[in-house]
């Protein structure tokens, strides 16, 4: 009797300790705040989760804290058209939270600073066309895009006082989907990076991103069948951007506010940003279309905790608190791995197939994934979100395994 009196008594201390744990429903934070765990409390060993925070502080980036300076210091600043067209600001030190359970369980550095988080800003993108699928805004994504266009309106205050004559020739609207490759285009080649667009949009022609080759082979070379080959290309991925806003009718950042962003609890710090010249006239409104990384500047700003709830959202495979946010069908369809790529789903779900980004990970783990490098580790084997910004990208792997190691067996 008394051993039983006992069990009940550590029971009832678990409950109130970890209560989604013992009802056995998943956990999911206040708005404004997020519940903290000893780690131990929670089996997992203190020590070495401390091993895993010190490794990303230690393997903290060198690029320069100015990210206007890195940017010219880094390949993209040579590239043709290379100039920034977007706001940038100046990083923060090596930053990041641990999430076991639904609980906080290690944090270092900044996690309340907002910073640019460079090519995550492409999964919050492809969860705007996700949500436009849902609503049946795009019947599917395997629907050519080019049905869905309209002429899109540049916003050009100076049209009024330019020569009419001298500009006769030219277009005053854009055709995102002119010309026979493009029009052969669709919506799940976009969100794979496998359509080979070709154009130019906000001026950054689409052969300017990482070219590669000998230069004499850049403007001319024979385009890629959509869906055979993928290429990592954000003039595209800005393509998608502008046609999914085209879509919806709005700007895509109230579209994530609306429907994603508040009912997860993010803060108000959050800001999704195009560029200096990304503004086009829709609906009798002056929108701006934003950019789907930062490689030009622009993009998410946004800091670790409302990562963090992104990350938390897309483990919980597009539910919180109960409301399906994102259609289970579409979380399942952006870690399918492409048939051209085959540890990338829907931009940016890097997936680890073959073990081969994360050895110590499970093949299931996805990571949302942008330069700097800024990671969002999900694994839903170990109910595990991971954020680590501003560590070398080489060290992501071991930080991951570390933190894996110190979980129970």
């Amino acid at each position: 009797m008394i051993l039983r009196h006992s069990l009940i008594s550590c029971l009832l201390v678990a409950a109130v300790l970890l209560p989604g744990w013992v009802q056995g429903q998943d956990f999911f934070p206040e708005k404004g705040h997020w519940e903290e765990r000893n780690p131990e409390a929670l089996g997992v060993q203190g020590a070495r989760i401390q091993e895993a925070i010190a490794l990303a502080i230690r393997e903290e980036s060198d690029a320069d804290p100015n990210l206007k300076i890195a940017h010219y210091l880094s390949g993209f600043g040579r590239e043709p058209f290379g100039y920034p067209v977007g706001p940038m600001k100046f990083r923060g030190p090596a930053t990041g939270l641990i999430i076991y359970k639904g609980y906080v369980i290690g944090k270092w550095g900044e996690p309340e600073r907002v910073d640019l988080t460079f090519s995550v800003a492409k999964s919050f993108l492809s969860t705007v066309v996700g949500l436009a699928v849902d609503q049946g805004l795009i019947a599917n994504e395997k629907d050519l895009v080019h049905p869905y266009m309209a002429p899109i309106i540049p916003y050009n205050p100076d049209l009024a006082h330019r020569d009419k004559a001298a500009h006769l020739n030219e277009e005053d609207v854009i055709d995102l989907f002119s010309g026979i490759h493009n029009r052969k285009i669709t919506w799940e080649h976009l969100l794979r990076q496998t359509s080979d667009w070709e154009g130019s949009l906000w001026g950054k022609p689409d052969w300017a991103d990482r070219p590669r080759g000998a230069s004499e082979s850049w403007l001319g070379r024979e385009r890629n069948e959509p869906g055979t080959v993928f290429t990592y290309n954000d003039t595209r991925v800005n393509v998608l951007a502008l046609a999914a806003m085209n879509v919806w009718r709005k700007p895509l950042p109230v579209v994530l506010r609306e429907r994603v962003m508040d009912k997860i609890g993010a803060s108000p710090t959050w800001r999704w940003t195009g560029y200096e010249n990304s503004f086009v006239v829709l609906d009798g409104q002056i929108m701006q279309s934003v950019s789907g990384g930062s490689h030009w500047g622009g993009g998410m700003m946004i800091n670790a905790y409302d990562l963090a709830r992104f990350g938390y959202l897309t483990l919980r495979k597009g539910q919180w608190k109960g409301e399906q946010l994102i259609s289970s069908d579409w979380m399942a369809k952006s870690r399918v791995p492409g048939t051209a790529q085959d540890n990338y789903g829907f931009m940016n779900y890097f997936l680890n197939t073959g073990r081969r980004e994360i050895p110590a990970a499970p093949e299931s783990a996805f990571f949302h994934l942008g330069a700097g490098t800024n990671m969002v580790y999900v694994d839903e084997d170990h109910d595990l979100v991971i954020v680590s910004r501003w560590i070398k990208n080489a060290s992501k792997a071991e930080l991951v395994a570390l933190v894996l190691e110190s979980l129970p067996k």
